[in-house]
C-alpha cells in the first residue's frame, strides 16, 4: 500500500523548509514604506539580487512586526538584503513576543556592510527554535553611521 499524505495548500515545501504563509497567517506593522517599495516587497516570494524590496519611507530606525493570527512554532528565520546604491552599515534586531507583543525576547543582532557595486547583497538563514511566537520584531537601524539613510529588506521568511 502507498503511504500518502495531502500537503497542506498554507505551507510551500522546497530546499528553503515549510515557509509560514505570512499573508495568510499574520498581519504585517511598518513604521513607514516608500510608495513605490512597500513592506509587500518583502513577503512577495522574489529573492536575490534586484528582487523586488522594500525600503522605508523615511530615514532613520524603522520598525517591521509580523503579528501572527494565532501563536506559532518557529524554527528558522531567512533574510534578505540587496542595497545596490549606497554604501553603508545596516544593523538589525530581532526579538519574538510569545504574549501578544506585550514583551519581547533578543534572539538575534546582525550588521550588514554594503559597498556597492562590490558588495551589495546578504543572504543569511538562522536557525531559531521558538514554540508559541504571537510577534517576531525586526528593529532596523540603517546606518551605523548615522547618515540619513532609508532601511531595505528583500526578503523576510519563516520556517
Amino acid at each position: 500500500m502507498l503511504r500518502k499524505e495531502i500537503l497542506r495548500t498554507d505551507r510551500v515545501s522546497n530546499d528553503r523548509g515549510a515557509e509560514i504563509d505570512i499573508a495568510a497567517r499574520a498581519t504585517v506593522l511598518v513604521t513607514s514604506e516608500d510608495p513605490d517599495h512597500p513592506i509587500d516587497h518583502a513577503f512577495d516570494g522574489q529573492r536575490g539580487p534586484g528582487a523586488s524590496r522594500w525600503i522605508s519611507g523615511a530615514s532613520g530606525p524603522q520598525t517591521v512586526v509580523v503579528a501572527f493570527d494565532a501563536p506559532q512554532t518557529i524554527r528558522a528565520l531567512l533574510v534578505e538584503i540587496d542595497e545596490p546604491d549606497t554604501a553603508r552599515t545596516q544593523e538589525m534586531e530581532v526579538s519574538i513576543s510569545t504574549d501578544g507583543g506585550a514583551t519581547y525576547r533578543h534572539v538575534l543582532r546582525q550588521e550588514y556592510n554594503f559597498s556597492p557595486p562590490g558588495t551589495s547583497y546578504e543572504h543569511e538563514r538562522w536557525s531559531v527554535v521558538a514554540d508559541g511566537v504571537t510577534h517576531v520584531r525586526l528593529t532596523i537601524k540603517p546606518d551605523k553611521g548615522g547618515r540619513a539613510c532609508r532601511a531595505t529588506l528583500t526578503s523576510l521568511a519563516l520556517e
